[in-house]
């Protein structure tokens, strides 16, 4: 009987300020063994990287730096190791944020962090900030009017999910990508039109928690097992 093949290690980052225990158990509902960690070298040995985070973008880069983590980030992201980042991880892979002030970020993708509260009206009777609870992700149009039916998610973690899919958000901050090319998805709250995860060769982000949208949630983390398998078994690097 041939043995079982082993499951893919998936290092979730831990800094103090990420929802570790919910995306560990995603992990495993998607057949990965989640590692909690903030160990550099365990970061740089995993099949699958995962930034998770909530709080505040530049009290996360100093809880970043203090055990030497942005350096095995970094790599990571430049490798062909599945990268992905939740919430305010995908904050974090930004160049800069404007929350409390000015903060580097990791700089992995061009752009900055700003606050939803300057592009939407969070006054009397208008939308709060932040917001919290369910919204819909939509597939970005790139050239004309595109079909809701056109597959731009298929090569991505959200293939096999519907356009206008629902997903959970609780954020005050959205990212704005230097390069239009790199938004996976965008979502709207109110008249703003914002870019809800981002995809560049093996690093995805999602401003939405997948680990907290249900069924088509836990898709996302099986796609990423699935990847982590094309990962390993591709002779080309990713990001060539």
């Amino acid at each position: 009987m041939a043995n079982p093949e082993p499951t893919k290690t998936v290092a979730i980052v831990d800094y103090g300020m990420g929802n570790l225990f919910s995306v560990a158990q995603a992990c495993v509902h998607a057949g990965m063994t989640p590692l909690i960690t903030s160990s550099p070298r365990e970061v740089s040995t995993a099949d699958v990287v995962v930034l998770p985070g909530v709080g505040a973008f530049g009290d996360a880069m100093q809880q970043l730096e203090r055990p030497d983590l942005v350096s095995p980030l970094r790599d990571s992201a430049s490798s062909e190791t599945p990268f992905i980042a939740i919430c305010l991880g995908m904050q974090l892979l930004m160049t800069e944020s404007y929350e409390f002030g000015n903060h580097r970020g990791l700089d992995i993708l061009s752009g900055p962090v700003e606050h939803l509260a300057t592009s939407v009206d969070s006054g009397p009777g208008g939308f709060k900030v932040p917001q919290v609870g369910w919204n819909r992700i939509y597939r970005p149009v790139t050239t004309g009017v595109q079909s809701p039916d056109a597959d731009t998610w298929s090569s991505s973690p959200l293939s096999g999910l519907q356009d206008g899919e629902f997903m959970y958000f609780v954020h005050s901050y959205y990212v704005k990508p230097k390069d239009s090319s790199l938004v996976l998805s965008y979502s709207r709250y109110g008249e703003l039109e914002f870019c809800s995860s981002v995809h560049q060769r093996n690093v995805s982000g999602f401003q939405f928690h997948p680990e907290r949208s249900g069924l088509p949630g836990l898709q996302i983390y099986r796609n990423i097992q699935s990847r982590s398998k094309q990962s390993a078994t591709s002779g080309r690097a990713i990001n060539e």
